[in-house]
């Protein structure tokens, strides 16, 4: 039973909207990109040109869509894919830090220095 409970609370993931990222593993692994959605209750990331996916759509004139074979992106597991620190150019964890005025923040576990938001 509390197995059960512990599975089933999503963890947070630290990793936000308009991030720099790096995949690094699966069929895009190196690729960098910034990050175009996140689904915290999935743990799921879309990643600007990676993991590309063929969608084959219907046209429907009344929106305006053409219809046909589109390219886009699809979602990464949030395990595969590492931050970028804008300081430092490397891929590294995240951290939590209190800053001064007694809110937590984002930081490099590589470098130190806090993430901005």
């Amino acid at each position: 039973m509390r197995h059960r409970e512990a599975k089933d609370k999503p963890r947070p993931v630290m990793i936000r909207h308009g991030d720099t990222v790096k995949i690094i593993s699966g069929r895009d692994k190196g690729k960098t990109g910034r990050i175009l959605t996140v689904d915290p209750v999935k743990r799921r990331v879309t990643v600007e040109h990676a993991n590309i996916i063929k969608k084959h759509t219907r046209p429907n004139p009344s929106k305006n869509i053409r219809g046909g074979i589109l390219d886009k992106e699809g979602p990464i597991d949030v395990s595969n894919v590492m931050i970028l620190c804008p300081s430092c150019n490397k891929h590294a964890r995240i951290g939590t830090k209190i800053v001064s005025d007694g809110s937590k923040a984002r930081s490099c576990r590589r470098c130190g220095t806090v993430l901005e938001s």
